[in-house]
């Protein structure tokens, strides 16, 4: 059996205006000054768990310029252009139908690009221990987090704690994102953890679960499959993949079936989703603030995040809790209490 790896890489970004923009998301920027986006972080850490010819981005067809761009070495026939945005379902589905016509026994790891993972060692140790697991039974494993904090943001994974083999269990539920108080029961009672929204299975197990509780899905995909690998692929998927059902893989097979594990660690992981999430992960100063970009002065600022990097010189002056972006002329400055509103500030 190989391993094949699914890199999901199609969101907008929307909640890290300015830097993120429809035309120009987060997975495709240097989010924190080292060098390396995280679409090419996420693939660094994963090279060592299967060849390059092996990884799958499945990106919206505006971001495939870009892609090659940024991962030179995938192989173009590895990058799917998906015509519309449809949600994971139908973006897991195509993926797995390309492998399997190349590949009937591999067993596929999917993964968002846009996450931080800063503990790579147990990152792929994890993996590993679910790829064998999938290898010897007909099951999904999933990825939890631990939980560090009583997290509103997230959803959660509960499990049952019944342990299968090694790190493996069972999951009893998964659960929408929690207010405070139900965040800080999932914390205290130490079964639930953080959906990272990673999964590894066999082609033959996501084929065979997709069919049974998204027929929809794997009807769309039946009808589309006779022209993979041909010159009408994209035409074929322009007229077929909007009439795709618009629905998330958690909604459409996690929620319903009953094969589904969990193996959950402490990876240093954060999506990444909000400036306020950059902050707790970027490097900070004594005064708690975390600066991107060169050429930036802060005076009497405490807790800030400032994000510059396309800038000669910046001079910030008594700030505190606020975010300062810059990004392609596009300015942000607001208070991290109300980053939730970013998105609607602007639209």
């Amino acid at each position: 059996m190989s391993t094949h790896i699914v890199i999901m890489a199609g969101g907008i970004g929307s909640r890290f205006w300015p830097m993120s923009v429809p035309e120009y998301p987060k997975q495709f920027i240097d989010v924190l000054g080292l060098g390396r986006t995280l679409l090419q972080m996420t693939v660094d850490r994963l090279l060592p768990l299967c060849p390059i010819e092996n990884i799958w981005i499945v990106t919206s067809e505006k971001y495939v310029t870009i892609v090659r761009e940024q991962l030179p070495d995938i192989p173009s026939d590895n990058i799917l252009a998906e015509p519309e945005a449809r949600n994971t379902a139908p973006c897991i589905a195509y993926a797995s139908r390309k492998i399997a016509k190349r590949d009937a026994d591999a067993r596929i790891i999917v993964t968002p690009s846009d996450a931080l993972v800063l503990k790579t060692d147990e990152y792929r140790r994890v993996l590993s221990e679910a790829l064998e697991f999938t290898e010897n039974h007909d099951a999904i494993v999933t990825i939890g987090i631990k939980p560090s904090r009583p997290e509103t943001g997230y959803g959660y994974i509960q499990s049952s704690q019944e342990k299968v083999t090694g790190d493996v269990e069972r999951v009893a539920a998964f659960r929408e994102k929690p207010d405070l108080e139900t965040a800080k029961y999932y914390l205290e009672n130490g079964s639930y953890y953080w959906n990272a929204g990673i999964f590894v299975w066999s082609v033959a197990t996501i084929e065979r679960s997709l069919r049974t509780f998204a027929p929809q899905i794997a009807c769309v995909m039946d009808n589309i499959e006779p022209s993979l690998y041909t010159a009408d692929e994209q035409a074929t998927l322009k007229k077929l993949f909007p009439t795709y059902e618009k629905i998330s893989i958690d909604y459409a097979v996690m929620e319903k079936a009953d094969n589904i594990h969990v193996i959950a660690a402490d990876l240093g992981w954060s999506d990444l989703g909000t400036w306020g999430s950059l902050l707790q992960n970027a490097t900070r100063d004594a005064q708690g603030n975390a600066v991107i970009g060169s050429n930036t002065d802060l005076h009497n600022c405490e807790g800030c995040v400032v994000h510059v990097s396309d800038m000669n010189r910046v001079i910030v002056e008594g700030l505190k809790d606020y975010i300062v972006a810059v990004k392609d002329g596009r300015l942000l400055i607001c208070r991290l209490s109300e980053e939730q509103h970013i998105k609607e500030f602007s639209a």
